[in-house]
């Protein structure tokens, strides 16, 4: 189903591409065609939308999340330690966002 979504093994864990659209009303995840779009509550301000992120995919997939590349971005990547392709593929299947 999100075979299309930018999702590579590495032998850290997973990392996925996102999209990242601050100062929305609810945090929510959106798989749209070939992109997951992450709408976090926090203002773009000294990491706040980071630290949401990586604490609610952290509760998402049941891993520790980091953001390894993007700090500063709208377009992030990001790192869940530990989880495997078919566990990440399975959890974005089986959760309603």
């Amino acid at each position: 189903m999100h075979n299309s979504l930018s999702i590579k093994e590495t032998k850290e864990g997973i990392i996925l591409s996102i999209f990242v659209k601050p100062n929305a009303p609810k945090f929510k995840i959106e798989l749209v065609e070939t992109e997951m779009i992450v709408y976090s509550t926090e203002e773009p301000d000294k990491g706040k939308v980071n630290k949401e992120i990586m604490k609610e995919a952290s509760k998402l997939f049941g891993c520790h999340a980091e953001i390894v590349a993007g700090v500063t971005s709208r377009k992030k990547l990001l790192l869940l330690r530990g989880a495997n392709r078919v566990y990440v593929e399975t959890c974005l299947k089986c959760k309603e966002f």
